[in-house]
């Protein structure tokens, strides 16, 4: 595809869904495309907030997998056990409730997905931005914590190296 053609598909998209934004009153496409990444969204579908709806919720999705990791990290990669070490117990309870607040989603998107209403899907849409924006902030100061924090615990030097 050629750059033009790239524009051209972007600017139909942007056009679908300022149509859109009106009839439901979602938010302006820049700020929800800066966060989930819609633009690549192919606008030649008659149902084009599914279709965005169901990116958000890919999105929202890869968050909770993340939480999920940090607050059991019984199956994660090694490297998450002394990451999760860094973490107090505030911390936890703060992911804790971001992961209740994503994992409700999950219920929601399956609804969705089983009986497709198009206002339903704007909600949705709204709704998942809103709760995101909530969260941003607190999940940003955890992962802050996880990639500079000091490990508080002792270190006991018992490693087993086999």
């Amino acid at each position: 595809m050629t750059p033009k053609e790239i524009n051209s598909c972007l600017d139909e998209l942007k056009l679908k869904y300022n149509e859109l934004s009106k009839k439901y009153d979602l938010v302006d496409f820049y700020e929800l495309n800066k966060i989930f990444d819609i633009e690549e969204i192919d606008s030649e579908t008659d149902f084009l907030l599914r279709k965005i709806r169901r990116v958000v919720a890919d999105r929202i999705a890869g968050y909770l997998r993340f939480v999920e990791l940090i607050l059991s990290p019984s199956n994660a990669p090694m490297f998450f056990f002394k990451l999760v070490q860094k973490l107090e117990e505030p911390d936890k309870i703060v992911l804790g409730e971001i992961y209740e607040k994503l994992g409700n989603f999950e219920i929601e998107i399956i609804a969705l997905d089983l009986d497709y209403n198009e206002k339903d899907e704007a909600d949705a849409i709204m709704k998942m931005y809103k709760v995101f924006l909530e969260i941003k902030k607190n999940l940003l100061k955890i992962i802050k914590t996880l990639s500079n924090g000091v490990n508080k615990k002792r270190d006991l030097n018992r490693s087993y190296f086999g």
